[in-house]
């Protein structure tokens, strides 16, 4: 749809990826892991690790990425969509940006 329309009214569309998005997000609730095979420390074998910044696959991760984003985005004067919230939008004199 997004291609359809943005082709339809001639606008320009730039793509980016982040790659390291889920990497290193910040967590607000207390989450503890098991120690992985391979790296478990032989004085403490049974003590998990408190985390202080998600994990990639942690299913946190994608809820505290979002929240800093959308965090980011409103303070900059985006809106929030009504129907879709992961769709962001800024007015600036004719121009638009979507997010």
């Amino acid at each position: 749809m997004l291609l359809a329309y943005a082709s339809s009214k001639d606008f320009k569309l730039f793509q980016m990826d982040v790659k390291s998005a889920f990497l290193n997000g910040f967590i607000s609730e207390e989450v503890y892991v098991e120690q992985p095979p391979g790296f478990e420390n032989s004085l403490f074998p049974n003590h998990v690790f408190k985390l202080t910044k998600a994990l990639y696959g942690l299913k946190q991760a994608p809820r505290a990425w979002y929240e800093r984003l959308s965090s980011f985005l409103i303070s900059n004067n985006f809106t929030k969509g009504k129907v879709d919230t992961t769709l962001f939008i800024k007015h600036f004199e004719n121009n638009f940006l979507i997010v």
